[in-house]
């Protein structure tokens, strides 16, 4: 099955995927991105792209996969965080057509 440094690797990529969509969400739900920093998201977006890199030129799929889903979401905050009022509530309804302003 499973040695303990796998069980280990398999939480730790599952906690660092989860930790961001909790900021994601609440960016959609209330489509405010006061208190967040751009160049700490961008300086996250580079070493996920690092990161994932390293994993596909040693083929690395504990690191290929948990990377490039953090790098996705951490793309779409920063997305967020760049885009006008207007973008942001459209992708907003977009994704959460019920939620409130």
């Amino acid at each position: 099955m499973f040695d303990t440094a796998q069980i280990i690797g398999i939480c730790a990529a599952i906690a660092s995927v989860a930790s961001f969509f909790p900021q994601a969400w609440k960016i959609i739900k209330t489509r405010d991105i006061k208190g967040l920093s751009r160049p700490m998201y961008a300086l996250t977006a580079v070493s996920f792209s690092l990161w994932l890199s390293f994993g596909v030129l040693k083929s690395e799929w504990a690191l290929i996969v948990p990377n490039a889903l953090c790098l996705a979401v951490t793309l779409f905050i920063l997305t967020m965080l760049m885009a006008s009022p207007k973008t942001r509530t459209k992708v907003s309804e977009t994704l959460d057509p019920d939620a409130n302003q």
